[in-house]
């Protein structure tokens, strides 16, 4: 289907003002999720502390999640391209710094 006249050639601008520019620190991402959207807790997690502060909350509707999901795959993907595999050890991660994640500890 064509786009209307008024919106081909038409670019999105996008504004990012200082404070969220300069990013927020996150070590562990939760998601939920219900049959309306995707919950994303982005978390910053450190050794001998008893709590982990959610840093920021980004909620989604599933299409969003999804094309989401597909960005971040080809970012992986060519990241690795270029700098090399990407090593994961999650499990031992968590649990260096003593973290076990259940249902009563989720921030939902």
């Amino acid at each position: 289907m064509d786009q209307p006249k008024e919106a081909k050639g038409k670019q999105l601008q996008i504004e990012l003002d200082e404070k969220v520019g300069s990013g927020e620190y996150a070590n562990l991402a939760i998601v939920t999720h219900s049959p309306a959207e995707f919950i994303i807790d982005f978390t910053q997690v450190l050794p001998g502390m008893p709590k982990a502060r959610v840093r920021s909350r980004i909620i989604m509707a599933p299409l969003h999640a999804k094309a989401f999901a597909r960005a971040l795959h080809d970012n992986i993907a060519k990241y690795e391209k270029r700098f090399g595999e990407i090593q994961t050890t999650p499990d031992e991660w968590m649990k260096e710094l003593g973290i076990k994640l259940t249902a009563d500890k989720m921030p939902n």
